[in-house]
């Protein structure tokens, strides 16, 4: 039992320095970038789990590459059958919006609540390129449980409020993201953006807290105002009876009608 303890509270007091000696592990940590859920799914092979849809490789810079998966509105869902890549990347072309899916950390475009949310856009309407992971919308924005700020986020983790009480670990931790470029401070960067924003968000999300998106989205009205712009703002909230939580507001059966009225609106 001694030993049983002695064990725990080295490890306990282990983390705060390997985190000072190894300030990456924290960014390792929250992106998790080696857990690559689900597991054997060949990336490339997206028609295993998604219809209607081809991989292909972006060069954003040297070096690297991101693999993307582009899925067709459902109104080509039937001329899309044999045809090549060439053919998928020229239909981008024909006038239908096109959706870029950016998803939160931990695991692949693969992922089940992913390819659900996928597979609603595509039917409303619309392409999906879904990337695994650089880029940001420009036209217009729509938010799925989405965060303040990331360490806000990680310091109300189950593991790292174990050491909250300790002299001086806040300021620690902000600063260790800060200086591994961990920052993402989504309420300082929507107080610029005079986008139209949709956000979605359950009030019994047990990973990113409902009051994170609802102060974005207070804080995108107050924007809209300052400019003075009339930026269609909206935000849908899921009641915690449903069950939504954190990852499965796409079971919501009016998803794909919300979608399509936001989107519309920016034709209008």
């Amino acid at each position: 039992m001694k030993r049983a303890v002695s064990f725990l509270i080295i490890v306990y007091a282990s983390v705060p320095i390997l985190l000072y000696l190894f300030p990456w592990i924290l960014g390792h940590a929250i992106f998790a970038h080696l857990l690559r859920l689900p597991f054997f799914v060949d990336l490339s092979r997206p028609e295993d789990v998604l219809n209607h849809t081809c991989n292909f490789y972006l060069n954003t810079e040297e070096g690297i590459s991101v693999g993307v998966w582009h899925t067709l509105p459902a109104s080509q869902w039937e001329e899309a059958s044999g045809k090549s890549p060439e053919w998928y990347r020229e239909t981008l072309g024909e006038g239908h919006p096109v959706i870029i899916h950016l998803h939160g950390n931990v695991g692949t475009r693969a992922m089940n609540h992913r390819v659900q949310m996928v597979k609603i856009l595509s039917a409303v309407g619309y392409h999906v390129l879904s990337l695994d992971y650089r880029g940001s919308a420009v036209d217009a924005l729509i938010l799925e449980a989405p965060y303040t700020r990331i360490g806000e986020l990680v310091a109300i983790h189950p593991l790292i409020k174990m050491y909250m009480f300790l002299p001086g670990f806040e300021s620690f931790l902000w600063n260790t993201m800060e200086r591994n470029n961990i920052v993402f401070a989504n309420d300082k960067n929507l107080k610029t953006v005079t986008s139209p924003l949709l956000i979605l968000h359950a009030e019994d999300d047990n990973v990113v807290p409902y009051h994170m998106g609802l102060k974005l989205y207070e804080i995108s009205l107050q924007t809209q105002k300052k400019y003075n712009t009339d930026a269609h703002i909206k935000m849908v909230s899921y009641n915690a009876s449903l069950g939504f939580s954190h990852s499965n507001i796409y079971l919501d059966p009016n998803l794909s009608d919300v979608v399509r009225e936001f989107l519309q609106n920016l034709r209008q």
